[in-house]
């Protein structure tokens, strides 16, 4: 059975690590959040294609596609989409990943802890629904 919560802030999780991605959503679920996960760029666009988004976390490095791609056609086809990316390497460290993805709103790495991500994600999912 699915329990559908009104307006829940709806998640989409792009990461090409099953296990990562896993844990990311059950705690974002705990939080009551609907959630799903492409693995890579096709999955990813099908999803916004037909499903209106709230929050992506988008790791930088996946193995089908290019992060910036999702980004750019969810900043196209959502402009209220916010964008959380994630990364386990050093690449735009440099925070210049803001100027390259205007839907960014933060930029972390892969390792941070599960409820540190959901509490960015309530974040922004809350500036996503204010008037």
């Amino acid at each position: 059975m699915t329990v559908v919560v009104p307006n829940a802030t709806r998640v989409l999780i792009v990461e090409s690590v099953p296990e990562l991605a896993n844990v990311w959503q059950r705690h974002l679920e705990r939080h009551c959040m609907v959630v799903a996960h492409a693995y890579g760029q096709q999955d990813a666009i099908a999803h916004l294609s037909e499903h209106e988004t709230d929050i992506i976390i988008q790791d930088l490095v996946i193995n089908e596609g290019a992060a910036l791609a999702i980004a750019d056609y969810a900043n196209y086809r959502q402009p209220a989409a916010r964008v959380i990316f994630v990364t386990n390497t050093t690449f735009f460290s440099d925070g210049s990943i803001f100027a390259h993805s205007a839907n960014a709103r933060a930029f972390v790495q892969s390792s941070t802890p599960p409820e540190d991500l959901a509490a960015m994600v309530a974040h922004y999912g809350a500036e996503v629904s204010a008037p």
